[in-house]
C-alpha cells in the first residue's frame, strides 16, 4: 500500500472534514488511518468501520445525516440464523463491500470461521467440505482469491432456452441451480441506484426503488443470514433508511491532494448533493424532464483543467483530461445485447457517458442492462463455471460463465445482461465488473481499450485511470 507521513494525512483529513487539526478527535481519526495503512481493523465489529478509509491511492470517506456511522441500525445486527449481518459482506473501509485482501484477513484471524464464511453462499459449492481450516480455504477460494459471492439461481419455468450443458469445476450446479460468483455490490449512494442487483431481480413491477430496497433488505436477509421468517416492515425501513442516508467517494489522492480543492467538487460531502431523478439525463431520451442527453455528464474536475505546475498541479490536471476523456473520447459500440439490438443499429457512436449517463454519478439512470461481453467463453478462468444454453425455439447454443438477467426473465435476448453500478469510489473497491474480472483500474481500461478498439494513447490510458481513482 502506498505509504504518506502520518502529518501529511493529519493536514488532509483536517481539510476534507473542514475541522481544526490540533483537536484531540482528529488526532485520533488522522492516527487511526495511519494504522490502518499498517494494520487494516478487523471488519467483522461494526464499531471498527470508520467514516474515513485510507486505500492505496488515498482516503476514501462516508458521509451521513448524522456525521458519523450508527451502529444501532439493523444494518450491523444479526438477526439470521448463521452470525451474519448485511455489514459481512459490506464495510465501510472496503467501499461497502468487501475486498480480497480484506476477506483473506479476516480468515486468516479467524481459521475461515467468520460468518462471512458459510456454504449457503460463500463457498464455491453449498456441499464443500468445511471440516478443517485448510479445508474450508480450499472451499471457499472464489471469496479468498476474488471477493466473489456464490449466487444460486435456477432457470425459470417457461424460460424461452434450457440448460444443454455444464461444466462447474465444483461439481454442483444444474438446471435446478447454477452457481453465479458476483461481486458484492456497494451498500452507499443508493439513491442514485435505477437497478437493484446485479441482474434487477429486485427491479419489482410497478414499485419504485425505495419499495424495491425494502424488498430487497428481507430477501438479503433470508438469503445470506438465513432468517427463517421475514423480517418486519420496521426492520426492512430501519436498513433501508441507514443504506440511502449513506454516500461513499474518494476524498483524497495521495497525488492530485484533496479532491475538493481549487474549484473541483470531487468527494462525498458534494456527491451527497448532486441532483438525482430516475431518467436523469438518458442516453435514449427517457429523461422524464425533457431534456435531452448530454454527454457531458461529468464536470466536477472542470476547474482543474490545464493545471501543470508542481507533482500535485499535474496529477489535477490528469484527472481533468481523463474525465474529458470519459466524457468525450468516441467510442464505436457495438454487439452490446441491450442497446444495438434495441436500437437495431449494428453500430452507436457514443462515449464512456453513453452507459455511465448520470451526471456525477456514472450510473445509468434507467434500467439498462447490457452485455458488453465479460461472460464470453473466450475470458473464462478455470475457476468458473460455464454453462451451454439452448434456444428451444430454434436450437441454437449459447456459452456463457453467467445467464445475468435472462434468469429472472427467462427471455433469451436477455442472456448475459447486467447493469453498471455506480462509479463513486471505485479505488476503494477493487477488483472490478460484477466477477471481479478487472483486478486493478489498469485492467478496466484495457478490457474496454480491446473489447471497443477505442484507440487509447498510453498518456490517454494513464489519464483517464487517474480520473477513475478520485472518483
Amino acid at each position: 500500500m502506498h505509504r504518506v507521513p502520518l502529518i501529511y494525512i493529519c493536514a488532509a483529513v483536517a481539510a476534507i472534514c473542514g475541522c481544526n487539526s490540533d483537536s484531540s478527535r482528529d488526532r485520533d481519526a488522522v492516527a487511526g488511518a495511519e494504522e490502518k495503512q499498517v494494520n487494516p481493523p478487523r471488519v467483522s465489529v461494526p464499531g471498527d468501520d470508520q467514516i474515513i478509509a485510507p486505500d492505496e491511492t488515498g482516503i476514501a470517506r462516508t458521509v451521513t445525516p448524522t456525521g458519523s456511522i450508527d451502529t444501532r441500525s439493523l444494518f450491523f445486527q444479526n438477526i439470521g440464523i448463521n452470525g451474519r449481518a448485511c455489514v459481512s459482506c459490506h464495510v465501510a473501509n472496503q467501499g461497502w463491500t468487501i475486498t480480497p485482501d480484506g476477506v483473506r484477513k479476516r480468515f486468516d484471524r479467524t481459521k475461515g470461521l467468520d460468518p462471512l464464511f458459510r456454504t449457503v453462499d460463500g463457498s464455491n459449492s453449498p456441499l464443500a467440505d468445511v471440516r478443517t481450516e485448510d479445508a474450508r480455504r480450499r472451499s471457499f477460494s472464489m471469496l479468498l482469491r476474488r471477493g466473489l459471492i456464490r449466487i444460486g439461481i435456477g432457470i425459470p419455468a417457461g424460460a424461452e432456452f434450457e440448460l444443454a450443458a455444464v461444466d462447474d469445476p465444483y461439481h454442483f450446479a444444474s438446471a435446478a441451480e447454477l452457481s453465479l460468483f458476483r461481486r458484492p455490490l456497494p451498500t452507499a449512494s443508493l439513491s442514485f441506484l435505477s437497478t437493484v442487483m446485479w441482474d434487477g431481480r429486485e427491479n419489482l413491477a410497478g414499485m419504485t426503488i425505495l419499495q424495491d430496497l425494502t424488498h430487497q433488505s428481507n430477501s438479503a436477509t433470508q438469503a445470506h443470514a438465513q432468517k427463517v421468517d421475514p423480517i418486519t416492515d420496521a426492520q426492512r425501513a430501519d436498513i433501508v433508511s441507514f443504506e440511502t442516508g449513506i454516500f461513499f467517494s474518494q476524498e483524497l489522492d495521495f497525488q492530485a491532494g484533496i479532491l475538493h480543492e481549487a474549484g473541483a467538487g470531487g468527494g462525498a460531502v458534494a456527491l451527497s448533493k448532486t441532483p438525482f431523478h430516475i431518467g436523469i439525463n438518458d442516453t435514449l431520451g427517457a429523461d422524464p424532464t425533457g431534456q435531452p442527453f448530454n454527454p457531458v455528464a461529468m464536470t466536477m474536475f472542470d476547474a482543474w483543467a490545464g493545471l501543470n505546475k508542481g507533482q500535485e498541479g499535474r496529477t489535477r490536471g490528469a484527472v481533468a483530461r481523463g474525465q474529458a476523456l470519459f466524457n468525450s473520447k468516441p467510442i464505436q459500440i457495438s454487439d452490446v445485447r441491450g442497446l444495438n439490438d434495441a436500437l437495431g443499429v449494428p453500430t452507436l457512436q457514443g462515449t464512456c457517458t453513453t452507459c455511465k449517463n448520470t451526471p456525477g454519478v456514472g450510473d445509468h439512470s434507467v434500467a439498462l442492462p447490457l452485455d458488453i461481453g465479460l461472460t464470453d467463453p473466450s475470458r473464462r478462468t478455470s475457476d468458473m463455471p460455464l454453462y451451454t444454453l439452448r434456444n428451444i425455439a430454434t436450437g441454437e447454443l449459447y456459452q456463457t460463465t453467467d445467464p445475468g438477467k435472462a434468469l429472472i426473465t427467462g427471455k433469451w435476448k436477455d442472456r448475459s445482461r447486467f447493469k453498471g453500478p455506480i462509479l463513486r469510489g471505485l479505488a476503494a473497491r477493487a477488483p472490478y465488473f460484477h466477477n471481479g474480472f478487472a483486478a486493478s483500474l489498469s485492467e478496466v481500461v484495457d478490457f474496454y481499450e480491446t473489447r471497443f478498439a477505442i484507440g487509447f494513447t498510453a498518456q490517454e490510458k494513464a489519464d483517464l485511470q487517474t480520473f477513475l481513482r478520485s472518483l
